[in-house]
């Protein structure tokens, strides 16, 4: 597990050794770290080269402290830095989660870099909460409801603490087996060690907050990994402008609780649970329909001349690579083998 320091930061990474073939960069989820893609790389056919990092603030990478008010753009900047220092080229990019917002985020930015984008279970183009609508309006003009006080605080303290235990409904270990997952997957150890590596506070996870007089009563701050998702701080609802249009897969599990349309991670649909007290109501703070805004958007990023292909994988939820490794693989390196097309609804 080599280490190597950019223009930006010191970067941790996994590779397979020996690997010379086209770069496949895979970029992690939040809470998380590395090694959920460790599986991924060592099945990968030896044409390929496999490379995942450590984002900053998770794993053994430099933990610099995450500026919010760029959206994902120092995660970003991170992989082209990385991307440059490896002397990649042209990279295959692969994001998971949070990581799928970082993949969209370098898609935007620099898309001739990329020779195809896969996402896995990734946020939505319009961020992490706090909107409503096919096309992401916000719920509130400052963000309420989403970034670093969405956060539970009893799972951030457990977190911090290093709890690998399961005496908690809130412990890492309860939220993985609970909710990364739809099911018993082998290796939950290294897994829930992994999210252990999650650097805590207000510059990483979750973040800062500050006080909004909409419901929930705060609004996104401007440090922090969920500020970095909070939808006015992230937007990518543009892609279709790209150039050039590099092929893209997205993979995802129809049971996911955490990127749904009914996300159990959202206030405004937990509020509508009645498990948030004082919720406003439908018409002021719906849930926001995550699945469904990133499907409006790579339907536009289609019908501009893009190549496009969901893969929902039936039963798994939101880990496909750890869930169900065989048909992910098998979708991912369709995708890097050549073009893809045809998301369902769309043509």
């Amino acid at each position: 597990m080599p280490n190597i320091t950019t223009a930006r930061l010191a970067v941790h990474y996994r590779e397979v050794p020996g690997r010379t073939g086209e770069p496949v960069l895979l970029v992690h989820g939040n809470v998380s770290d590395s090694s959920f893609w460790q599986r991924t790389m060592l099945d990968l056919p030896e044409r390929y080269r496999p490379i995942a990092p450590d984002l900053r603030g998770f794993g053994a990478t430099e933990p610099l402290p995450v500026d919010a008010r760029r959206g994902v753009r120092d995660y970003a900047d991170d992989l082209l830095a990385l991307i440059e220092a490896l002397d990649l080229g042209r990279v295959h990019l692969v994001g998971w989660s949070l990581g799928g917002g970082v993949a969209l985020q370098l898609l935007r930015d620099h898309s001739a870099l990329l020779r195809s984008v896969t996402l896995v279970n990734p946020v939505s183009p319009y961020g992490f909460g706090g909107t409503h609508g096919l096309d992401g309006r916000l719920n509130a003009a400052d963000g309420a409801g989403s970034g670093g006080g969405a956060a539970n605080p009893e799972f951030v303290r457990r977190l911090a603490l290093g709890d690998a235990g399961d005496e908690s409904p809130l412990s890492p270990r309860a939220v993985f087996t609970g909710c990364y997952v739809a099911g018993p997957v082998a290796g939950t150890d290294d897994w829930v060690a992994a999210m252990l590596t999650t650097r805590c506070g207000e510059d990483h996870y979750p973040g800062d907050s500050r006080p909004s007089e909409s419901w929930p009563g705060f609004a996104p701050g401007a440090r922090g990994v969920l500020n970095c998702l909070a939808p006015n701080h992230f937007r990518l609802a543009d892609l279709e402008l790209v150039d050039p249009k590099p092929p893209i897969l997205w993979v995802r599990g129809t049971e996911d609780v955490i990127v749904s349309d009914t996300s159990l991670f959202d206030l405004a649909h937990l509020g509508a649970l009645g498990a948030v007290p004082h919720w406003p109501g439908e018409e002021v703070c719906p849930a926001q329909p995550m699945v469904a805004q990133t499907r409006a958007v790579l339907a536009r990023y289609a019908a501009a001349g893009g190549s496009v292909r969901e893969a929902a994988v039936a039963g798994a939820g939101h880990s496909v690579q750890l869930e169900r490794p065989e048909e992910f693989l098998a979708e991912l390196v369709r995708v890097l083998a050549g073009p893809v097309s045809g998301l369902p609804g769309v043509g």
